[in-house]
């Protein structure tokens, strides 16, 4: 698989606080991969070692196939969930600074900025001072100066806070276009919601170590516990149905519409033996519905972390 990231073994402390614990991981190019882990796990000094604010104390990070380097500084950027814009300068003013200081002259610097205020619909805020702007607004700015040099790698830490759901998914499709456009992003959040839209790919971390990663569509098959939602049409006498179904089966829930003659309930089945479930119950009753549960990416994160913590 071709990387745009490698960590190698990674270790971060500082005094007698670990930070990260032979932390290794493979992002792939052209992906949002997912960057995951309760406050305090070592995400952050993760993302500061990649962006070259800090320094790891042992181990490799490899990027795009050469050891990390100043050079590639211009080639990353990163969005922090604390956000860094001057409040008493005025927005295109800013703009254009921080676009000049990640290696864009001025007359690109303008047509691209150009671009991205038209695109979000801001032209009239060129003027104004960041410290008019609602913390929404002044977050489309943030995120304007993080893409605007075109980076090869993205790093966005909590990129939605501060916004209402409307905007929070104008600048979801943007970072969906940016991706489809050859850019590989590290996403970082605590909203599973958007780890379900964005990711392909996470990585859990936790107390420093890293407890879990891969493809989520393969994470969730690994976590499946064989839990199926089934709907049945009955014709009465439905609770000698469900105390026959619980002599059998581990029902989970049950409920009952008695207008639709309809018996909904959640059972989990012994491994493979979900045909020979389905052949029985269609014998007794008509399925409308038999659907295998898949764990969520936010089920996976509880049930992860309490597993850790527990030992």
């Amino acid at each position: 698989m071709d990387n745009i990231l490698v960590a190698k073994n990674v270790c971060k402390s500082y005094g007698d606080y670990t930070a990260l614990s032979n932390i290794s991981l493979e992002i792939p190019k052209n992906c949002i991969y997912g960057l995951l882990g309760p406050n305090g796990a070592g995400k952050t000094t993760f993302i500061r070692i990649i962006n070259q604010i800090t320094y790891q104390d042992s181990g490799e990070i490899l990027f795009n196939g050469s050891p990390l380097a100043p050079e590639h500084i211009s080639l990353i950027g990163y969005l922090p969930e604390e956000r860094g814009l001057y409040k008493s300068m005025k927005v295109g003013e800013q703009a254009l600074y921080l676009a000049q200081l990640k290696g864009l002259s001025k007359t690109d610097a303008k047509q691209r900025l150009k671009y991205w205020f038209d695109r979000l619909d801001i032209g009239d805020w060129w003027n104004k001072k960041i410290q008019e702007l609602s913390k929404g607004m002044a977050q489309k700015i943030q995120f304007i100066v993080t893409v605007l040099h075109e980076p090869k790698l993205l790093i966005f830490d909590e990129p939605f806070s501060g916004f209402d759901p409307i905007n929070a998914n104008i600048i979801k499709d943007e970072i969906l276009q940016l991706k489809e456009k050859g850019t590989s992003i590290i996403f970082s959040t605590h909203r599973m919601e958007s780890v379900e839209e964005l990711c392909e790919y996470i990585a859990l971390i936790h107390k420093s170590e890293k407890i879990l990663d891969g493809k989520l569509s393969d994470i969730k098959k690994a976590y499946k516990n064989n839990i199926f939602n089934v709907g049945l049409e009955i014709q009465g006498a439905e609770d000698t149905f469900i105390k026959t179904l619980e002599n059998q089966f581990q029902i989970l829930s049950s409920s009952f519409d008695a207008e639709e003659k309809q018996l909904d309930f959640t059972v989990q089945l012994p491994s493979n033996h979900t045909a020979d479930v389905l052949a029985q119950l269609s014998q007794t009753a008509n399925i409308n519905r038999f659907e295998e549960t898949i764990p969520s990416a936010n089920d996976i994160f509880i049930q992860t972390v309490s597993k850790e913590n527990d030992r």
